[in-house]
């Protein structure tokens, strides 16, 4: 691969004419600009980005961490800051933590030595970022915390209002006629899934509703997590009539397990969860939720970024994006206690025929 000194030979210039045309660091006269532009596209010349950062102190990267490659919800993060960050001549570079703070650090530690203008995270479990974000500003780069926040972050962020977008969610069940309602969160070490609990409850207080023992499950945030929290939910007596999952992964989960109990929703069990994926337009019944944009997280995590790469004193930007409650087909009123006992003695009288045929 062609180097500096072997465009500078082949343009017919001086070494330093080169280093100004491609760094910008001088102005250079246009016959010789031409010329070393000409040079560098005959020989395939690449610049080393990270040499071109030590000598600016920061590269043209901006990095993200994310938490969970797996969750269809963060590509569509990646992708927003990827398109914004691109369009201003910045590359993105990715990690994952596996929800993982200790992997976290180690990501954390590792990207700086790329000399980033900016830095974009989704904390992990039990995240404190306070320190790596002071290390990260004292070299120059802008630090957006994303989706949920660790303790005491007082940095740029990019986020919902999650509490008035869990009051939505269970105010509609309620005005489905829902009475007994369970919810499954995320972790309560999330500030996401901390402040969903807090809708819920503010919704249900709002009604004059007691959620009933063990109609709040802690779960993972993923189909796991909704599945086996699911299967605890359906064994309580009374049964929850409805069910407000805290993210999408949550509800399929709990669609899954609603389906192995024999029961139908949303004729047995309205479901309804949060995030708006697009896969869960293709599921049988497709899932009402609340819908976020992910694309627009990320997009306008990266334009603080570039706004704070042009003017580092700009003020600290909060910005809350809206959500949408998207009405499909998993919810609807609950069945009649007539209904019900109707159901279940023809379940029964089903299961005594099978028998009986044996």
């Amino acid at each position: 691969m062609a180097n500096m000194k072997q465009i500078a030979k082949l343009a017919g210039v001086s070494l330093g004419t080169v280093s100004h045309v491609l760094n910008g660091t001088a102005k250079v006269r246009e016959p010789l600009r031409k010329r070393v532009l000409e040079a560098v596209q005959a020989s395939g010349y690449q610049p080393s980005q990270l040499a071109r950062g030590l000598r600016r102190d920061k590269t043209d990267i901006i990095a993200m961490i994310i938490p969970d490659i797996v969750n269809p919800f963060f590509p569509s993060v990646v992708r927003g800051a990827e398109d914004m960050a691109f369009a201003d001549g910045y590359r993105l570079i990715l990690c994952n933590t596996d929800n993982d703070h200790a992997k976290e650090i180690v990501q954390l530690q590792a990207l700086r030595s790329y000399l980033p203008s900016g830095l974009i995270v989704i904390p992990s479990n039990f995240s404190d970022l306070t320190a790596q974000a002071k290390s990260y500003r004292e070299n120059g780069a802008a630090v957006v915390c994303i989706d949920r926040l660790p303790p005491n972050w007082d940095g740029d962020t990019v986020t919902i209002d999650n509490v008035e977008s869990a009051c939505k969610a269970t105010r509609f069940l309620i005005a489905q006629g829902h009475k007994s309602i369970a919810t499954i969160t995320g972790p309560q070490f999330l500030t996401n899934a901390q402040d969903r609990l807090t809708g819920f409850r503010q919704a249900m207080q709002e009604a004059g509703l007691m959620p009933a023992s063990g109609h709040i499950q802690e779960a993972t945030f993923d189909q796991a997590g909704g599945y086996s929290k699911t299967k605890i939910l359906l064994r309580l007596l009374p049964r929850p009539t409805a069910i407000f999952a805290g993210n999408d992964m949550i509800a399929m989960g709990s669609l899954r397990a609603i389906r192995e109990a024999g029961l139908r929703c949303p004729e047995d069990v309205s479901l309804i969860g949060f995030d708006g994926l697009e896969l869960t337009e293709m599921i049988t019944p497709q899932l009402t939720s609340i819908y976020q944009s992910p694309y627009q997280l990320g997009a306008a995590a990266a334009r603080i970024v570039l706004d704070r790469m042009a003017d580092r004193d700009c003020p600290t930007q909060h910005i809350v994006l809206e959500t949408e409650l998207k009405v499909r087909e998993s919810v609807a009123p609950p069945m009649a206690p007539a209904a019900q006992r109707s159901k279940v003695t023809q379940t029964k009288q089903t299961k005594n025929d099978k028998l009986r045929s044996l």
